[in-house]
C-alpha cells in the first residue's frame, strides 16, 4: 500500500517535471526558437512551416503537462497545512495560490487563442499563398501577434513561478 509521503513525492516530482515541460518550452520558444529561425529563415514561408511543426510537436507535449499540473496540484493543495478549504484566502498561501490560478488560467486562455485562432488563420494563409494568393501584410501581421502571445505567455509563466516561491515561502 502507498504511504501518503510516496503519493506526494511522487506528486512533486510530476508536477516540477511538467513545469519544466511546460514554462521550459516557453522560454525555449521564446528566448531561442522564434528570434534564431526569424534570423536564419528570411523566406516566410519557410519560417512558417517550421514554427508550425515545432508548434504541433511542443503542444500535446504542453497540453499533457497541463493535465498533469492540474492533478498534482489538487494533491498537492490538498495536503498543505495552509490549505484551509475552497475559496477561503485567510493566509497569505491561499492567496499567493489564487493568483498563480488566475495567471495558469490567463495562460490557457492565450494557448487556446493561438491554438484556435491564429494558427488556424496562418495555416489558411499559406495555403493562400500556396495558390498563388498573396496576402503577406496579413501573414506578417498574424505572426507578430503570434509572437506577441507567446512572449505574453511567457510573462504570466514568470508570474506563476513567483506566486509559487511566495507560497512554499510561508513558515
Amino acid at each position: 500500500m502507498l504511504t501518503i509521503p510516496l503519493i506526494l513525492t511522487g506528486s512533486y516530482v510530476l508536477h516540477l517535471i511538467a513545469t519544466v515541460v511546460w514554462i521550459g518550452g516557453l522560454v525555449t520558444m521564446v528566448l531561442i526558437v522564434q528570434p534564431m529561425a526569424i534570423k536564419l529563415l528570411p523566406d516566410q514561408a519557410e519560417l512558417a512551416r517550421l514554427l508550425e511543426a515545432i508548434q504541433r510537436r511542443f503542444r500535446p507535449l504542453a497540453n499533457i503537462s497541463l493535465i498533469v499540473l492540474i492533478l498534482t496540484g489538487m494533491v498537492q493543495m490538498s495536503a498543505n497545512k495552509y490549505y484551509i478549504g475552497f475559496l477561503e484566502f485567510d493566509n497569505t498561501w491561499s492567496k499567493a495560490i489564487l493568483f498563480k490560478h488566475i495567471a495558469v488560467i490567463v495562460m490557457i486562455g492565450l494557448a487556446a487563442l493561438m491554438t484556435f485562432s491564429i494558427e488556424p488563420a496562418l495555416r489558411r494563409n499559406a495555403l493562400l499563398a500556396a495558390n498563388g494568393i498573396q496576402d503577406e501584410a496579413s501573414a506578417a501581421r498574424l505572426r507578430r501577434q503570434q509572437a506577441r502571445l507567446t512572449r505574453l505567455n511567457l510573462v504570466f509563466s514568470i508570474v506563476v513561478l513567483v506566486f509559487t516561491a511566495i507560497a512554499r515561502a510561508q513558515p
